[in-house]
């Protein structure tokens, strides 16, 4: 309703949203959200670094994931790694770079949200019209939903009984950007997956003195994607999904969510566990005679030693080092979101850290959505995966495109 001078009254202009949907996050899921949205014609803002977790990954490490599911978008299409490929003279082949997938991101967002906005969200909550979100310039910025695409960054696992050694002799595998500099240490890594392993090559070639994987299981399973698929000829995408999440049959099975969502719960719960489990590529297996694997212990104590670490193993044995790398990996809490406003984290609802999302990825908050990892318990572990954001992008743009059209 307009005034005598035409213009809207001032409570409507205060409060009308200044966006339809604003993402947060624009990594992966968060470029796929505002891709599947936009095409949707939902007029989506994005907030945040592109790339960002991505390029504080250790440098000269490769994805395991295989061609295929490394598509961010959708698995063809001019957004795919193949259009990448043809756009920079050269077809982009697994296991792939990690330069290639950044400068692929980059490239999507370019392509695609060329307009994302970088700054950063420090606090969303709710006001009568929808969400306000707070910038880390000051500025405020309304929106009547939100999809947030904020990554794994603050999930950091760190077992107990390592908090007391300091920064210097302790870390996450998340914070090693350069492996030279771990040039002449000796090194524990803690883990039994591909961070650990990749990790612990990338710092044998580096010039590290020593190098040791402390693995708590009893073996590490190695995986050989690429000749079991070989093997299977035909058969192969019968019972392997180009997604590339889960074992034989289990991968059509977690690639669809809403039907993976019909098991009970149980059921679910076992088949994620399989299909995550720490696992280590074949690829990376053969760059590792200079480490030392040590199956079926764990760290019993740490202690400062000098500058390093005096380490109690499980099996007895003792080791001293001059730094602990922990390699076990993330734990999804979204409270430890720092952004989400106290009203919001009061009425999320929540199980085991896991937001409950609905089939459109909506919290329990109206008009709140995640994406991403945070979305696994509601939608399998197709979510913690790159190609898990087909998937969620094409939800979240179904839903809203869907009411913004209303």
């Amino acid at each position: 309703m307009l005034s005598a001078e035409g213009e809207a009254p001032a409570q409507a202009r205060t409060h009308a949203p200044d966006v339809e949907v604003a993402v947060i996050g624009a990594g992966p899921h968060g470029l796929a959200a505002a891709v599947h949205l936009r095409r949707a014609g939902v007029a989506a803002h994005v907030l945040g670094d592109p790339m960002s977790f991505w390029r504080t990954m250790p440098r000269g490490m490769r994805l395991r994931s295989n061609t295929s599911a490394t598509n961010m978008i959708e698995p063809h299409g001019p957004l795919s790694l193949a259009a990448f490929g043809a756009q920079i003279g050269r077809p982009v082949r697994a296991p792939v770079e990690l330069d290639d997938f950044v400068a692929y991101g980059s490239w999507v967002q370019s392509q695609a949200v060329p307009d994302v906005d970088r700054r950063q969200v420090v606090t969303l909550a709710r006001d009568e019209h929808g969400f306000e979100l707070a910038l880390d310039d000051g500025e405020q910025l309304r929106a009547r939903q939100v999809v947030v695409a904020a990554g794994i960054a603050p999930f950091e696992h760190v077992p107990d009984g390592y908090a007391h050694l300091g920064p210097d002799r302790v870390s996450h595998s998340a914070r090693h950007r350069e492996p030279a500099a771990l040039r002449g240490r000796r090194l524990a890594i803690v883990g039994g997956g591909q961070s650990a392993c990749e990790l612990a090559a990338l710092a044998s070639e580096a010039g590290a003195a020593e190098v040791e994987v402390l693995v708590r299981a009893p073996r590490m399973v190695w995986l050989r994607g690429h000749s079991i698929h070989k093997r299977l000829g035909r058969l192969a995408p019968v019972v392997y999904a180009p997604t590339d999440v889960g074992p034989l049959w289990y991968s059509r099975l977690v690639e669809r969510p809403r039907v993976f969502g019909l098991l009970p719960r149980r059921a679910q719960d076992r088949i994620a566990a399989r299909c995550i489990r720490p696992a280590c590529a074949h690829f990376v297996r053969v760059r590792l005679d200079g480490v030392r694997l040590t199956y079926g212990a764990h760290v019993s104590s740490a202690a400062p030693d000098g500058a390093g670490v005096a380490l109690s193993l499980s099996d007895g044995t003792q080791r001293l080092v001059d730094e602990v790398i922990l390699a076990t990996g993330y734990r999804v809490d979204v409270h430890r979101y720092a952004f989400l406003g106290e009203d919001i984290r009061r009425d999320l609802r929540t199980v085991r850290g896991y937001p409950v999302l609905d089939a459109a990825l909506q919290s329990s908050v109206p008009g709140l959505h995640f994406v991403g990892a945070p979305a696994a318990w509601s939608s399998g572990p197709i979510m913690r995966f790159v190609s898990g954001s087909w998937y969620a992008g094409r939800t979240v743009a179904r839903a809203l495109g869907t009411g913004a059209r209303r």
